[in-house]
């Protein structure tokens, strides 16, 4: 889809019926999808998945020991996919209650996913994501993703070297916020970042076998960047270049949605380690967030016909089309400010 003109007013894509029976009507088609699952479909795919993941992780460090260099690369893979599936699918599906139904053991999670694996504050999570991102989505100024942009650097710098600064500024940006908040959370939340980093250290030195403080960091940092640049690409992808809307205008829930949200097609890796959410059901999940990866792949040929039913846009482009999009018009999406799409009559 192409951006929109700044303060570009447009036609509602549906006017008619009223916005609010519409995403009713959607609901109520899901639920029925969601009813007639099982528990595995709803929550054990996922569960699985990062269970797996846990358990491949001390191969990944074994297999780190090897001086063969095929061996030591395999071990480099299961660690960075290991990595990333628990700290973007895991630290995503729990921040949004899609692991269990218990709210005591989901706090759990969301403190061993978000704190202990991916280094950063489960609150600061929870209210940047979910309150904000989910709540004000492509809302200039509270929802827009205006917090991955970097206008300091380069289109070249952003795209192909900033991600690898993620394992870095992703504890520094923890720190700073950890100033804000009182005394005995910031402790709880400190040493449990500090227990992830010092043990995924630990175990580089004691297990793998690694002689020298230099190498296990440096081995921390490349496992930990692995799939650092389609983390970054993802999450800019899908939001920034769509239309945006002014707070005080914005149209309603559905029409944000389809208008402003975007799937990027299958891709394994990616939907192992990212979640389906996140790459191939991104429109779907920021219409039903609290459903698994799993079931947002379920309903999605039930979201993607109702909204071609209902002449709504179903946002579909790949990863690559995106990328060489945001290459040519960087200055534009990330740079300068997003133009503001008016639907007339749904404000």
């Amino acid at each position: 889809m192409e951006p929109m003109e700044p303060m570009e007013r447009a036609r509602a894509p549906r006017e008619d019926g009223g916005a609010e029976e519409l995403l009713g009507e959607l609901e109520g088609l899901v639920k029925d999808v969601v009813r007639a699952s099982s528990w595995w479909e709803r929550r054990g795919v996922d569960c699985a998945i990062l269970a797996l993941s846990l358990l491949a992780v001390p191969a990944g460090f074994l297999c780190l020991r090897s001086e063969n260099v095929l061996v030591f690369a395999i071990g480099i893979a299961i660690l960075g996919v290991c990595h990333y599936t628990l700290t973007v699918k895991g630290s995503h599906l729990a921040t949004h209650g899609a692991l269990t139904e218990s709210k005591f053991w989901n706090n759990i999670l969301t403190l061993f996913f978000v704190e202990v694996c991916t280094a950063f504050p489960a609150e600061y999570a929870k209210y940047g994501h979910v309150k904000m991102h989910h709540g004000y989505t492509n809302v200039v100024g509270l929802g827009d993703s205006s917090t991955w942009k970097l206008p300091c650097l380069n289109r070249y710098i952003y795209m192909f070297l900033a991600p690898f600064l993620i394992p870095i500024v992703t504890p520094l940006v923890a720190l700073e916020r950890l100033r804000k908040v009182e005394l005995r959370s910031a402790v709880q939340t400190l040493g449990l970042i500090s227990l992830g980093l010092c043990s995924h250290y630990w175990l580089l030195l004691g297990v793998s076998g690694f002689k020298s403080p230099s190498s296990a960091l440096a081995c921390m940092l490349l496992t930990r960047s692995l799939l650092a640049h389609p983390y970054l690409h993802v999450n800019i992808f899908q939001h920034i270049g769509l239309p945006m809307f002014s707070p005080d205008k914005k149209p309603r829930r559905i029409h944000i949605m389809s208008l402003g949200v975007l799937n990027l097609p299958r891709l394994p890796v990616l939907d192992w380690a990212f979640g389906h959410s996140l790459i191939s059901c991104h429109v779907e999940h920021h219409l039903f967030p609290t459903l698994s990866d799993n079931m947002c792949l379920k309903v999605k040929p039930v979201v993607s016909k109702f909204l071609h039913e209902k002449q709504l846009p179903y946002n579909e482009d790949s990863y690559l089309a995106r990328f060489w999009l945001f290459l040519d018009r960087y200055e534009e999406f990330m740079v300068q400010a997003p133009p503001i799409m008016e639907l007339v009559g749904l404000q």
